[in-house]
């Protein structure tokens, strides 16, 4: 099974970050994995996204047109990847800073509040790991083991006691994300 994958928002919000778990916890499980970023020249605020390919097979590009999965959290990347989900394919995306209403009838679509739980629950720092456990309940492409392997590989050892704040926001994530019916 291959999954193609794109991530994006605003620089800071931690869509480079969660890209690279995702590839590491991919590699953990032994598939094969492609990492991609692309930023502009500001490291915060301006917008950021990461193409992620997990797969059983060899992967001949990173070079996408078109997902199988797209994690959109604010409404610039929105108006440019909305239209790149596959048919069938499937767009998770967090409504703050979502202004106008989603149009795919063709693709499966979930909501998740993952900054609003992240402020109420004084989780700011771990709001990707919220978003990507909703990801995990919906596409369990990789276990919670092997994302927990490869944050770890991604953290720098400083950082290593916010490792059970993660594993906490990644389990809310999984609670919190919903179907939205058009």
């Amino acid at each position: 099974m291959t999954y193609e994958i794109i991530i994006a928002g605003f620089g800071g919000q931690g869509v480079l970050s969660m890209g690279k778990i995702l590839a590491y916890s991919g590699l953990m499980e032994g598939k094969e994995v492609s990492w991609m970023p692309s930023y502009g020249p500001e490291q915060r605020g301006g917008t950021a996204n990461v193409t992620v390919i997990i797969s059983d097979e060899r992967i001949s590009s990173p070079v996408l047109n078109e997902y199988d999965i797209a994690i959109i959290l604010n409404q610039p990347s929105m108006d440019k990847f909305e239209s790149k989900v596959k048919k069938g394919g499937i767009l998770i995306y967090d409504d703050y800073g979502i202004q106008k209403p989603l149009t795919r009838k063709d693709i499966d679509i979930y909501r998740i509040n993952a900054m609003d739980t992240a402020n109420a629950l004084d989780m700011q720092k771990t709001f990707n790991m919220l978003v990507l456990g909703g990801l995990l309940k919906i596409v369990p492409l990789v276990t919670l083991e092997n994302v927990m392997k490869g944050l770890k590989k991604t953290l720098p050892e400083r950082h290593y006691s916010t490792l059970p704040a993660n594993e906490e926001a990644i389990r809310k994530g999984i609670e919190i994300i919903q179907r939205v019916e058009l």
